[in-house]
């Protein structure tokens, strides 16, 4: 009995240490990491800054929010175009190289989260058969087995692993910033190129119109002169204007050709005609004043590119913290497990096993760790001025693209008038060249003159658009619909999971549109 309870004695402490060095580590882990907290930049400017915009506050429209947040192309009210932004935003290559990089992301992810968890360092095992030959006896042989493997568990002690899920839990929504980013690139792309060709279209109507009144003019003055009532010098002049007039149709046809290759490869095709532009030709989308009335300069931080540079910031803060770690011991429980027997009649089977704490300090390396540190603030500072460069580059565009739809949309009204004008000056001259009070050049003139104001005209109108497009792009909307799509289309999805083990990686859906909105949290 004596001896019995000597041999109980040991193992029970040997327990109790182990356990206390576990729930020490364990308390240990609780601990705030090291490293700031990133809290989103300020940005002083913009609580006061507004865009100019010709309408005033007080104006009683109320422009249709819901659409210029999310489907803004909507109040074109035109199909053709609506079909051929949801398919853009669908089929461009480059919303699916952004949505892999979702993928790669989410993969990333995973790995800075593995960090928290015990990691198996090695695992090894054999089996031999060893044998001995003699020449003046039997042989022998016998079989021998045996398997080990180490594991560690480092104690996230200073916060080295949660800074590095922080990292990558921004690098993760700064991805889907990206591919938010590239559904507004490409819905903008998709309306600017569907407004080119639409406005080619209606000036090749135009130049076809003008060529057919041209040509009845050189008709008649070819007649006149046969019967010796007008000189060469009217015909010549006539044939000139129609001739030019005729020349800029091949010219209009190759742009609308290359405007059609263009948005073709935008959604996805090979280069040709594009089938949905076939409904509503020559109608150039238009919408009015009113949709600007509505612009606050939060818009900004909600632009996909802005949302972009600030969770890269903040991936950014959270590695000053991964960094900030390596200068402190790292603590880990270890341990090891060994296994060897062989087949001899005579020999037994051996575990062997080690457990304990370990501690590593690079005491010796605090020079090359504390640089590292300040490496990784440099790079934040870097990135903080990129992002404040990036609202400013925002407001910028925002400002240009209001003051350029509203003078443009002004400019319309004003070239209306001037074709009327135009026209009604047509009709005066052929109607005094008819009559013999005036020559032919006045009349000439008028065709060139209508002619060049409604060019004017319809390049103006399509400027527009262009640049209404061109202010939706600079509020950032038109993402919202791709978080209810699949990131990754069916044939993408299926060749990667043949490929590998993504599990439900493929499959998950992204935040909602309104988390988007927040700001990031430490």
């Amino acid at each position: 009995m004596p001896a019995a309870s000597v041999m109980a004695g040991p193992a029970p402490l040997r327990r109790a240490e182990l356990l206390a060095v576990l729930l020490a580590a364990l308390l240990a882990s609780a601990c705030s990491p090291v490293g700031p907290d990133f809290q989103r930049p300020a940005v002083p400017w913009l609580d006061d800054w507004q865009p100019e915009t010709p309408v005033t506050a007080a104006s009683s429209a109320t422009p249709a929010k819901t659409q210029q947040d999310d489907l803004w192309w909507r109040i074109f009210n035109d199909p053709a175009l609506d079909q051929i932004v949801a398919e853009a935003q669908r089929s461009n290559p480059n919303v699916a190289v952004a949505g892999a990089r979702i993928m790669e992301a989410r993969a990333q992810l995973g790995i800075a989260g593995s960090g928290l968890y015990p990691q198996l360092q090695q695992l090894s095992g054999q089996a031999l058969r060893v044998g001995q030959d003699t020449s003046d006896g039997p042989s022998s042989s016998f079989g021998t087995y045996g398997a080990a493997f180490d594991i560690a568990w480092e104690m996230d002690f200073w916060g080295k692993y949660r800074r590095g899920i922080e990292a990558a839990d921004a690098g993760y929504f700064a991805s889907i910033a990206q591919f938010d980013d590239v559904q507004v690139l490409v819905a903008a792309q998709a309306a600017s190129l569907y407004a080119s060709i639409r406005t080619i279209e209606l000036r090749l109507r135009i130049a076809h119109e003008n060529a057919a009144l041209q040509k009845r003019s050189l008709e008649i003055t070819e007649r006149l002169f046969a019967s010796g009532n007008e000189s060469e010098l009217d015909v010549q002049q006539a044939k000139s204007l129609y001739l030019g007039t005729i020349a800029t149709i091949p010219e209009l046809e190759g742009a609308l050709r290359q405007a059609e290759n263009a948005l073709n490869v935008l959604l996805g095709r090979p280069p040709g005609p594009v089938p949905e532009m076939a409904v509503g030709r020559e109608r150039i989308p238009e919408a009015g004043l009113d949709v600007i009335v509505d612009m606050p300069a939060e818009l900004l931080r909600r632009r996909p590119d802005v949302r972009t540079a600030e969770m890269q910031l903040a991936a950014q803060s959270a590695l000053i913290g991964v960094n900030l770690a390596a200068l402190y011991p790292s603590i880990a429980l270890v341990g090891s497990l060994g296994l060897s027997a062989t087949t001899l009649a005579s020999s037994s089977t051996t575990l062997n096993w080690t457990a304990g704490p370990a501690l590593v300090w690079n005491v010796f390396d605090h020079g090359r760790l504390e640089n590292q540190v300040l490496v990784q603030d440099a790079r934040f500072q870097q990135l903080y001025e990129a992002y404040q460069d990036t609202i400013l580059r925002a407001a910028r565009e925002l400002d240009d693209a209001a003051v350029l739809f509203a003078k443009s949309r002004i400019q319309v009204d004003i070239l209306e008038q001037a074709v009327r004008a135009a026209r009604r000056s047509l009709d005066i001259a052929t109607l005094q060249y008819q009559e013999g009070s005036v020559g032919f050049e006045r009349v000439l003139d008028s065709q060139r003159t209508l002619f060049s104001q409604q060019e004017r005209l319809v390049q103006t109108r399509g400027g527009v658009t262009q640049n209404l497009v061109s202010l939706y792009k600079a509020m950032g909307g038109g993402w919202q619909a791709g978080r209810s799509r699949p990131v990754l289309a069916e044939g993408p999805r299926n060749a990667m999971a043949e490929r590998s083990d993504w599990q439900d990686l493929l499959t998950a859906p992204l935040p909602p549109p309104t988390e988007a909105l927040q700001p990031p949290k430490p």
